[in-house]
């Protein structure tokens, strides 16, 4: 080693000028580290551009189907390295993705059309649905039990939040209590109120994306471990997070204002970016309100809300759209559609009298 040649030969000019060059090279990879140790690290991910990446005409192994994992996928994958072959780096790469979808409103027939666009809910084609399954479209028992049997089938992979219409009030006024009793039986629907209360507020994804269907808080402070914390197996407060989780929506200027709907609030971007900076998260995904596009993003794109009931009570010629969120990144991107027919039952069919009135 050069300090032992130093000591040992004290006047080798040669051994002390490599000894300082080397002590040199030392203190400067000790520099480095020390620097790096305070510099944000990037993941790896964030260097590669998959969608880019080309698959060659050569190439005859395993595709992914619409950048999906499927059985046949595995099967092929498998015999593929079976014959010690090299599967194709984009497929090797590519992550799945998630599809969120917002209110879907009794309207069973627009959601057929969802699974027959995007692919039936399965392990390899995970969903979640933003609340608002149920009440104003009149085929709200078709939803639930379709929704709550893919729940069943892929619990890890299918995932369902509340919205303020998984509530009684709202469920007697708007017409899912009328509907499952003309359809079954009272108790059915107590069976389906206390269902509701165990659905979660809210999901965040990969720590970066939090989804709930109404919105943000009356105040400041709010953490996800607050969210944690709820009680949720009851009917929601008149105020509060669980109320604004369900109730809230964003509005262009800053601050918080009183909700034209009477019940929480409206909030402002400055509130979506406190909140996003508090929990480091990059963005939030919300439902809730109806869309002209199906989908809107606010906020300098912080708040996004997504609507998936086309043509929405037969009247209001929307789109509908639903979120694919994929990648290191979770860059939404989005996919429209329109309504469906459907049979020649009206919206509100099962409503509260004085509602089905408002509706004319």
């Amino acid at each position: 080693m050069p300090d032992y040649v130093v000591r040992v030969r004290p006047n080798d000019k040669d051994a002390k000028m490599k000894y300082q060059e080397c002590n040199k090279i030392v203190k400067q990879k000790a520099f480095e580290r020390a620097i790096a140790s305070d510099e944000i690290k990037k993941s790896v991910v964030d260097s590669l551009d998959i969608e880019n990446m080309t698959i060659e005409d050569d190439y005859v192994g395993p595709k992914l189907e619409d950048g999906n994992v499927t059985v046949k996928f595995m099967e092929e994958m498998m015999e593929w390295f079976k014959d010690q072959k090299k599967l194709h780096r984009k497929c090797a790469y590519q992550t799945e993705k998630i599809t969120i979808c917002g209110d879907t409103h009794g309207q069973f027939y627009d959601l057929l059309n969802i699974f027959k666009l995007n692919g039936l809910p399965s392990e390899s084609n995970p969903y979640l649905f933003n609340g608002d399954f149920v009440d104003r479209g009149s085929f709200s028992v078709e939803v639930i039990l379709t929704l709550f049997g893919f729940k069943l089938l892929y619990p890890n992979d299918f995932h369902l939040l509340r919205g303020n219409h998984e509530t009684d009030n709202m469920n007697q006024m708007y017409g899912f209590e009328g509907e499952v009793k003309a359809k079954y039986t009272a108790q059915m629907f107590q069976l389906f109120s206390e269902v509701f209360q165990w659905l979660p507020l809210a999901q965040c994804i990969n720590n970066k994306v939090l989804i709930m269907h109404g919105g943000l808080f009356s105040e400041d402070g709010i953490t996800l471990d607050d969210l944690r914390k709820i009680e949720r197996n009851r009917q929601p407060p008149d105020s509060g997070p669980m109320c604004d989780l369900l109730w809230s929506d964003p509005q262009p200027q800053s601050g918080r204002s009183i909700s034209k709907r009477g019940v929480s609030c409206q909030f402002g971007p400055d509130v979506t970016e406190r909140f996003l900076e508090q929990n480091k998260l990059d963005y939030i995904v919300r439902s809730h309100e109806v869309k002209a596009e199906g989908y809107e993003v606010t906020h300098s794109g912080k708040c996004v809300t997504v609507f998936s009931a086309p043509n929405y009570c037969d009247q209001m010629g929307n789109k509908g759209a639903y979120i694919h969120l994929r990648g290191a990144d979770l860059k939404p991107e989005f996919h429209q559609f329109t309504a469906v027919p459907h049979p020649n039952v009206k919206p509100m069919a099962y409503a509260n009298t004085l509602m089905q009135l408002g509706m004319m």
